[in-house]
């Protein structure tokens, strides 16, 4: 009887545990699934087809601005198999040029294409990141923005607005402008009405001059018909295709107030982090790519549209007196201080970029610089 009880008592015991083992099976199963379903729609939401806005401040058919544009936008889209389309919009044909940043901050675009000075109103420090007068040229720059902390300081002031900034290549040492009038002294600045942004329209504003910023539409418009004196634009190829050399008598150079701009891509934060990691990489890698293309491309036209601009004749090739270039570069100094004291976050961007300048100079001085020296040396 004993052992009777005691076979009924293990049969119940094994019925219990094998349908306890179910239940934790079903279970398990379920969370399983469960688990299954959301990672599913995460990875969902990470490979979809994206379909992106990108807006520049250039108007339509600029060189090697709208190339490079285009041709990052078929990048992306070839590189990604589809998964990442982008449609490019140049000034004007979405949103004016200069309303780009606020575009994309708010999230009516994802992506824009511009020069960070143009915000300057609105982040005083964005100035230091396209260029500074007197300051150094592409290489310095970018090598500050990669590797000397730039380019920390540079996402640090754009968070706040939903934005991430990326160096998207260089315009290289630009002219020194158009003038229909010749400037021989500091003079010559009292009164002048010259399209020039940032820091270098600060310096002018300083030396009695009178800074209008404008849009690259209105450049022409505004030189031709006495609206302003002088202009500064780009380099010989940009300047030329505007036909500034039609309607203004010298050419400045060297270009002090921009030796080297820096041009940005900004990218929506949200929109960012919906891409997956493998589709970021894309974007990044697309982002260097035409960045080489941009400053490259950039130097060789601007070669061969120097030498017509020579060889046309129709303009005459300045360099700015020693003594404008001193005052200027004083001025400039004086701005430059200013600014720092009336903005916090530009204190701080100024003292880092001017840090790394003290440490590159040097270099600078006995590579770059000693090597156009040696160049000038006159054989025997």
């Amino acid at each position: 009887m004993a052992s009777l009880v005691l076979c009924g008592i293990e049969k119940n015991m094994k019925e219990t545990s094998m349908y306890a083992f179910k239940i934790a099976l079903v279970f398990t199963l379920f969370l399983t699934s469960c688990s299954d379903k959301d990672q599913a729609t995460v990875m969902e939401e990470k490979t979809e087809a994206h379909l992106w806005k990108l807006v520049t401040a250039w108007p339509p058919n600029l060189p090697v601005n709208h190339e490079v544009t285009e041709e990052f936008a078929k990048d992306i889209e070839l590189m990604s198999n589809g998964k990442l389309k982008v449609k490019v919009f140049n000034a004007g044909e979405l949103i004016p040029g200069l309303q780009v940043f606020d575009a994309v901050s708010q999230g009516a675009v994802q992506m824009g294409f511009a020069a960070s000075y143009y915000w300057s109103g609105k982040i005083p420090a964005s100035q230091i990141f396209t260029v500074v007068p007197f300051g150094m040229t592409e290489k310095g720059s970018l090598a500050w923005i990669k590797f000397g902390g730039g380019l920390e300081l540079w996402r640090e002031l754009y968070e706040p607005f939903g934005v991430i900034p990326y160096p998207m290549g260089s315009t290289g040492v630009q002219m020194g402008g158009w003038f229909n009038k010749k400037i021989n002294s500091m003079e010559d600045i009292q009164g002048l009405k010259m399209r020039i942004p940032g820091l270098g329209g600060k310096v002018i504003a300083k030396a009695g001059g009178n800074p209008i910023l404008l849009s690259a539409a209105e450049v022409y418009t505004a030189l031709e018909r006495g609206t302003i004196d002088a202009t500064e634009w780009v380099g010989p190829l940009h300047d030329k295709r505007f036909g500034l050399d039609r309607i203004a008598k010298y050419y400045y150079y060297p270009g002090w107030h921009e030796p080297g701009p820096q041009m940005e891509m900004i990218i929506n934060q949200k929109a960012w982090d919906r891409l997956s990691e493998p589709l970021q990489k894309i974007v990044e890698a697309c982002i260097a790519k035409s960045g080489l293309t941009l400053s490259t491309k950039n130097e060789a036209e601007n070669a061969k549209a120097l030498q017509q601009i020579i060889d046309e004749g129709r303009v005459e090739l300045v360099r700015f007196p020693d003594n404008v270039l001193e005052n200027l570069k004083n001025l400039n100094t004086q701005v430059l201080e200013e600014e720092a004291a009336k903005d916090e976050g530009f204190r701080k961007v100024l003292e880092s970029y001017q840090k790394f300048q003290d440490l590159y100079a040097p270099y600078e001085a006995v590579t770059n610089k000693a090597y156009d020296e040696s160049r000038d040396i006159k054989s025997k």
